[in-house]
């Protein structure tokens, strides 16, 4: 290998270290840090021991269910942040000049956007950049505003009921929280119903890790009423069809009950609560300092005519 080659490979090599290692930062542990960036365990670990090794300190400290930070990974975390989004810039600006390059942008989005209009404004934007893949991940609209600000990731989408802070913000769909039920529950000829009043009712419910269902319990906690759980499937689909055969009411995004009300003879109900009602966010630090690639997304989600 000419020594050109050699360099280029070491410098590729380094920046999947570095992808690797926020990584595993970000979700505290090697297992998913692999995961996410498509690593075996073995691999990833060889690559931790080999970047720590070669910088002479150690930068996790591991534990029986995962990794915690040392102070030298606490200083590394920022600044791999700051080197990966340059590459991303210079890939982006070479890509806008060439056939052939691929670009990837990460987008977090919340439960209301997943099942609403976003998987078919995604489909479009693909189908119209056959070039550009999009690394999709559901997260509270909290942890996804956190991580925006903090330049983890440089597009989000989430509900404006969070604090958005110093981020751009563009509206992309309204979406008012309903309640799904078998039409001949005792709710299902209401116009309205309050949350506190669902809470009576035997509940279908997201799995754990859905952000819908973090912040549905946050409000039952508030409320001093834990939820009572007959099941709870991974997806919206599926909670509207366990609540159409009679197995309990669910609460899910508006225009996932419009989807489902009438090939599952659903009957739905808005939640009258002020929170239920939210308009979904596209949010980043700043628009012109997105990556080409993460512009490009944002560009065409502002532009979808599903959005709105």
């Amino acid at each position: 290998m000419s020594p050109t080659r050699e360099a280029l490979s070491r410098a590729l090599t380094d920046l999947t270290d570095l992808r690797l290692f926020l990584a595993v930062a970000e979700t505290g542990s090697i297992t998913r840090g692999a995961r996410r960036v498509h690593l075996s365990l073995a691999a990833a670990s060889e690559r931790i021991h080999r970047l720590e090794d070669g910088w002479g300190v150690a930068l996790l400290e591991r534990r029986g269910r995962g990794v915690r930070l040392t102070s030298a990974g606490e200083a590394l975390v920022p600044e791999a942040r700051a080197v990966l989004l340059q590459v991303e810039h210079l890939q982006g600006a070479i890509a806008l000049h060439a056939q052939g390059l691929r670009g990837r942008v990460r987008l977090l989005c919340n439960t209301a956007a997943l099942s609403g209009a976003l998987p078919e404004a995604l489909g479009a934007f693909l189908a119209q950049h056959p070039l550009v893949d999009v690394e999709l991940e559901e997260r509270p609209s909290p942890d996804i505003v956190q991580a925006v600000a903090e330049g983890r990731v440089e597009v989000g989408l989430v509900a404006d009921t969070v604090d958005l802070g110093g981020l751009e913000t563009f509206a992309f769909q309204e979406d008012r929280l309903a309640v799904v039920m078998a039409p001949g529950h005792r709710l299902a000829m209401r116009r309205a119903v309050a949350f506190a009043e669902v809470l009576d009712e035997p509940l279908v419910g997201l799995a754990e890790g859905s952000a819908l269902q973090e912040m549905l319990e946050a409000q039952a906690l508030r409320l001093g009423r834990p939820p009572r759980y007959r099941l709870r499937p991974r997806g919206v689909e599926e909670v509207c069809r366990v609540v159409a055969l009679g197995g309990g009411v669910g609460v899910v995004p508006g225009a996932a009950a419009r989807r489902w009300r009438r090939p599952l003879g659903l009957r739905a109900v808005p939640l009258e609560d002020v929170w239920a009602r939210r308009q979904l966010t596209l949010c980043v630090r700043r628009l012109d300092g997105l990556s080409p690639f993460a512009r490009l997304l944002v560009d065409g989600l502002r532009r979808s005519p599903l959005a709105g």
